[in-house]
């Protein structure tokens, strides 16, 4: 072979290394811009991406992959924090409503040590039976809600006509109804709409939604089942605004309105349906309060 061959063939191999070289330290800087932007953005709460200088296919490739990892960490850092805001409200709203009902009950037994009236002694015997209620609802609220958080399966699924379970869970509310002075008007298909539930799930969500629509209402209440699945329960109230409607199905927060209450019955409501292939929805529009339950076929 020729030197001057020989030489061109060094040369080209020499070009060939140092476009590797170049190629490779291009390659290693890109993996460092990679490992400082993720080191970056997990020490800071930025929505910002790791962008790196080199436009080579597999390290951008490499850190489109890093920067979707950043946004679930950055989706579950939020659900965390937001979780943490939630149970320190919790707990400071349970203390709050739990404590209430309890010094009432200390209070009236001093007065009643104190007491020689018998009339008096059965006031305060009946204000203490009230405040014990009282109590007793607030546990038992907290308690179902912990059931249905730690039990996420458990239900039976099975046929279920949601016109007789509505009709059921009305009837079981008629003493509520009149004490409130409320006449349901209820519309129906006459056709059974048959859905997949659990139920004593569905009996629940249907009970918490009622006690919520006695709870707020002005005195009316409208309640429709369609054949395409949907129930909606409306009302007029005055005393809600927008703002309190889109934090109704929030884990324990109360209208100041109802402060007898743990604010878990929408949540509860809410768990279930969903487990139950559902969805609750609410909307307040000219001073009246819509919540939707939808369950497809």
């Amino acid at each position: 072979m020729p030197y001057p061959m020989v030489y061109i063939l060094l040369a080209l191999m020499a070009l060939a290394i140092a476009g590797l070289a170049v190629k490779l330290w291009l390659m290693r800087k890109a993996a460092g811009e990679i490992a400082q932007g993720f080191a970056e953005k997990l020490g800071t709460d930025t929505n910002t991406l790791i962008d790196i200088s080199s436009r080579d296919r597999a390290m951008r490739a490499l850190a489109s992959a890093v920067n979707r990892e950043l946004r679930r960490l950055r989706v579950q850092r939020r659900r965390y924090q937001q979780g943490d805001l939630e149970l320190k409200a919790a707990v400071a709203n349970i203390s709050h409503d739990l404590r209430t009902p309890l010094t009432a009950i200390c209070g009236y037994l001093d007065l009643l040590e104190q007491e020689a009236n018998p009339p008096r002694t059965g006031e305060y015997l009946q204000v203490i039976r009230g405040r014990t209620e009282l109590l007793r609802q607030l546990t038992e609220e907290l308690f179902r809600y912990c059931v249905v958080l730690s039990d996420p399966g458990g239900l039976a699924l099975e046929p279920v006509s949601l016109n007789s379970a509505l009709e059921s869970s009305l009837a079981a509310f008629y003493a509520s109804f009149r004490e409130k002075g409320i006449t349901p008007q209820v519309h129906m298909p006459q056709e059974k709409v048959l859905r997949p539930l659990d139920r004593a799930a569905l009996n629940r969500v249907f009970s918490n939604l009622l006690h919520n629509a006695v709870k707020y209402s002005d005195g009316d209440l409208l309640v429709e089942l369609t054949p395409e699945g949907q129930v909606c329960f409306s009302n007029s109230c005055r005393a809600l605004s927008q703002v309190e409607v889109e934090k109704l199905f929030d884990r324990f927060y109360t209208v100041e309105a109802a402060r007898k209450s743990t604010g878990l019955g929408l949540s509860i409501a809410r768990a279930l349906a969903e487990r139950m292939g559902g969805q609750l929805t609410a909307e307040y529009k000219e001073g009246r309060l819509t919540i939707k339950a939808q369950w497809e076929e």
